[in-house]
């Protein structure tokens, strides 16, 4: 009798067990279902990392000391000497500019936002903080390759998860279901497009750095200016 009892209590207590992980999974399950749906404060945290970043970017030109300055030619070369930074602080404007736009515009026809969706988003974010420092490390080293690099690794990163942002609110059926698919593709042509034009970009500094930068920084005026003049071409 008492090898029955020991027996039926030790199913007793593995039943409990059993239904007490069931119930923590069911529970998992359940929150991971209903956190992070919210697209205004998803909206909120991607506007505030953005200007946040944008800030640290122009933190990176410093005025010339004024001690070592004593005449308007001596200024003039000071001024010059932070081209650099100067043109890297506004292609990394561009950028951050571009890809702003680029996220509100998919954020645009999302109908609601999930868990999964909301990381994606965050590593976007994540990426982005990472540009003030690619572009203090390209403005520090411009005339060298692994810099240019690095600075295209950010720019490949924000576009990779960018696109993987709409890919996977495509497929789990997150957009609004009157978005056409016109815009569902162009959404994605544009990214890709963009990504290749920066990889272009990114391989001329087997001839020159500069080349690299140049071009880049052709690309974002165009992806920054370009719709504005189809629009004005239409009216």
């Amino acid at each position: 009798m008492e090898t029955e009892d020991a027996v039926y209590v030790a199913r007793q207590v593995r039943a409990t067990r059993n239904a007490s992980l069931i119930h923590s999974t069911a529970m998992v399950t359940l929150y991971n279902k209903i956190a992070n749906q919210s697209l205004e404060r998803l909206a909120a945290l991607s506007d505030g990392v953005f200007a946040f970043a944008l800030t640290l970017l122009v933190l990176d030109l410093h005025l010339p000391e004024a001690g070592k300055i004593h005449s308007e030619g001596e200024l003039w070369h000071a001024l010059v000497l932070l081209t650099p930074s100067i043109v890297m602080y506004l292609m990394s404007f561009l950028t951050l500019g571009i890809f702003w736009n680029g996220q509100q515009t998919q954020m645009n026809y999302l109908a609601r936002c999930d868990r999964d969706l909301t990381w994606m988003y965050i590593a976007f974010l994540f990426a982005v903080t990472l540009t003030p420092f690619s572009t203090k490390l390209l403005a520090a080293f411009i005339g060298y390759r692994t810099a240019l690099l690095a600075y295209w690794l950010n720019i490949l990163l924000l576009g990779a998860v960018l696109y993987s942002c709409w890919r996977y609110a495509n497929r789990s059926g997150l957009i609004k279901e009157d978005t056409p698919r016109e815009i569902r593709r162009a959404i994605r042509r544009r990214v890709v497009i963009a990504q290749s034009m920066y990889a272009f970009g990114a391989l001329l500094c087997v001839i020159s750095t500069r080349w690299s930068i140049a071009f880049i920084f052709v690309v974002q005026l165009y992806y920054a200016i370009a719709p504005r003049k189809l629009q004005v071409r239409r009216a």
